[in-house]
């Protein structure tokens, strides 16, 4: 694979080359490959088509959980957000220690704590984590999904973008059965407060713990505003805005 770096982007097939883009910009790859008929029936692809299936369930539990988690991602993720958590569910699905090869699955692997903890921490919108914009520490109760910081002082706790003049704190707590799909999602209230030295005790709490049964999922997100004529505004479409996932049980 090759960049080109020349005035004109071609996008194509030109001989043996093909020409396409990519969230890097564009970029070059030979033409040719083995035939889908041969890795579907050739007995020497079979580790081939075991690993096709793994990944193929990987992004289908991959995009549940995206599904399931909308409402909160709506402002609060990046393009590869897709590609991003598909590696993640590989490495969750990796700890099912008990099927066949080929045969691994992602909910067996959140039923171990080396699952659990792979998926814990996801960031949705990767350039601006929860973390690097978050300063202050968080309780999570996990049977409530109520989410609690103490004496929270905006312009001292936040790591704020320029413009900002208001920011927006909210939590999700998710049940998700990840073999049948089933999914319930609970949000909290919104705490929105200008960002300033005044020091503020944020509860959100979620109206009801989510029915079904599954795996209990708890997001904390952080949202940037800019008030102008007493109308605040969404911070650059959302790029500074921060939703990690911020307990897997």
């Amino acid at each position: 694979m090759a960049k080109t770096r020349s005035l004109l982007n071609i996008e194509g097939t030109l001989g043996e080359m093909t020409f396409y883009k990519d969230g890097d910009g564009y970029k070059i790859r030979t033409k040719g490959g083995v035939s889908k008929n041969r890795i579907e029936t050739d007995p020497a692809f079979v580790r081939t088509r075991e690993n096709m299936g793994e990944f193929a369930q990987s992004a289908t539990i991959g995009k549940q959980l995206r599904l399931a988690a909308i409402d909160l991602m709506a402002d609060a993720k990046d393009k590869r957000v897709t590609s991003r958590l598909t590696r993640v569910m590989s490495k969750v699905r990796n700890q099912d220690t008990t099927s066949v090869r080929g045969q691994r699955k992602v909910y067996i692997g959140l039923s171990t704590p080396e699952g659990r903890a792979a998926l814990k921490g996801f960031e949705f919108y990767g350039r601006s984590t929860l973390s690097s914009v978050l300063l202050a520490d968080y309780n999570l109760d996990t049977v409530t999904g109520e989410v609690s910081i103490i004496d929270f002082i905006p312009a001292r706790r936040l790591n704020f973008p320029q413009g900002a003049t208001n920011v927006s704190l909210s939590c999700g707590f998710l049940n998700l059965d990840f073999e049948t799909g089933d999914k319930a999602l609970e949000l909290s209230n919104v705490v929105n407060l200008p960002i300033n030295l005044t020091a503020t005790t944020v509860t959100l709490t979620p109206p009801a713990a989510p029915a079904g049964t599954g795996n209990q999922l708890y997001f904390l997100k952080v949202a940037f505003f800019q008030e102008m004529n007493a109308v605040q505004y969404p911070l650059n479409n959302g790029a500074f805005n921060a939703l990690q996932l911020i307990e897997v049980l």
